[in-house]
């Protein structure tokens, strides 16, 4: 089997091959005229390199975060920019997300065309071409939200939404000195707050932030004092009647301080006042590296936590040259995976092999990536290593990986293909 990462989805007529999604749904991806993708081995059928999901990982790590999620009594809206992968979004909301979170309009508009119909854009709309293309989701039915840290943003929002006589949701965000976006103090967010009360197309739907830009000598302390302030703030502006609908949002939480925002929200009984919402996205498939690093902290801090997320996203790629001893290059270069912590081998198999036969990759070390290219250093003494042997290759910060692929392989604990999942980026 081939896949492209920079064919357009569906493909031409004469490519195209019906995948089995987990919900019984198809999914049209593009693949090679007469290959089979249902249950191909990846060791054996295959083109590489290729990035694959192992689903095993996956479906723990679906259930593991939205458990995690309602025992703080939280809903969890994940951050969809991680995969841009609709069947991944149908899972999440299948495991029982309230939404999905996104960055970007356009991101925005490929989830409602996938058909998720709840989004929120932790970020601010700004741009006409992209207030269009929310106002058209809006339009259609879709329950979205954004942030505004400032009037002059909500000026340009109200005129827009009032002239086309529809209500735009916003959140207020709440930054941190020093920060990206956001308002910078309480009294800023509740001065904003009576800007929004007169601009007649907003509503003021809840009180948004990131903690992922908290600086402080005891990060974990900066982070739960800061996710303290969030909720006081908006404790605030639930008593001053600021907040235009039933169940307002508060909401913060990337991938790293999960656990610390979900207790002080669910230490501050928010339910029946507040919706308290958290916003990881990693979790999905994790990761052998940052978010691997984040987690085993995440267990130092929550020892009443008996399980862990599960990396479950790989890139496989073949040795293509041994030119000298101690050297293998391997066809895998910064075009196929992120490279921000370089990757490492985790496994080797032989060609043709099964998923119980690994190889060993003892002491290999991969020292330099170039855009096609992965140097890896050997043991000097390293004889049974082949040309086209296959390399598991460890994956750092996700997002950087997926946005690399136009297909990802969703594969079972033999390497045999059980769906072949279509990105939108």
């Amino acid at each position: 089997m081939t896949h492209d990462r920079n064919a357009s989805f569906p493909g031409n007529a004469e490519a195209k091959g019906v995948i089995p999604t987990l919900d019984g749904k198809k999914e049209v991806a593009s693949l090679e005229k007469g290959s089979t993708v249902l249950g191909t081995k990846v060791l054996s059928g295959v083109s590489l390199p290729a990035a694959i999901i192992r689903d095993e990982a996956l479906t723990h790590n679906l259930a593991w975060m939205q458990a995690f999620a309602e025992r703080h009594g939280a809903e969890l809206a994940p951050h969809g920019k991680t995969t841009m992968t609709p069947v991944l979004f149908e899972r999440q909301l299948a495991q029982g997300a309230w939404g999905i979170t996104l960055a970007t309009a356009v991101q925005c508009q490929a989830a409602a065309a996938h058909g998720v119909t709840r989004l929120l854009m932790a970020n601010q709309l700004v741009g006409e071409a992209n207030m269009a293309i929310v106002a058209s989701l809006i339009a259609d039915g879709v329950d979205f939200y954004c942030v505004v840290d400032s009037a002059e943003n909500v000026a340009q929002l109200d005129g827009f939404f009032a002239a086309r006589g529809l209500t735009l949701q916003v959140l207020i965000e709440f930054g941190v000195p020093g920060g990206r976006c956001g308002c910078r103090s309480a009294e800023e967010v509740l001065a904003l707050a009576e800007v929004i009360h007169e601009a007649p197309a907003l509503a003021l739907a809840g009180l948004e932030g990131y903690e992922g830009v908290v600086e402080a000598v005891d990060p974990a302390q900066g982070v739960r004092r800061y996710a303290d302030t969030l909720v006081e703030v908006a404790r605030t502006l639930h008593e001053q009647g600021r907040f235009t609908v039933a169940a307002p949002l508060v909401t913060a939480s990337g991938s790293a301080w999960y656990d610390v925002i979900a207790e002080s929200f669910h230490a501050a009984k928010l339910t029946g006042r507040l919706t308290p919402v958290l916003r990881p996205g990693c979790y999905v498939v994790h990761d052998h590296g940052l978010y691997r690093e984040a987690q085993a902290a995440v267990l130092a801090r929550r020892g009443d936590l008996t399980s862990a997320l599960e990396p479950a996203l790989e890139v496989l790629a073949q040795v293509q040259s041994l030119p000298e001893p101690g050297l293998a290059i391997v066809a895998l270069g910064k075009r196929d995976i992120g490279y921000d912590h370089l990757p490492f081998p985790l496994r080797r198999y032989r060609e043709g092999g099964t998923a119980n036969q690994i190889l060993s990759t003892e002491g290999w070390t991969l020292t330099k990536l170039m855009d096609q290219h992965a140097f890896v250093q050997l043991p000097r003494d390293t004889q049974d290593v082949a040309i086209g042997d296959i390399i598991a290759f460890s994956v750092s910060h996700p997002c950087l990986t997926f946005d690399k692929w136009r297909q990802l392989l969703l594969v079972d604990e033999a390497l045999d293909v059980k769906a072949c999942l279509s990105t939108c980026f």
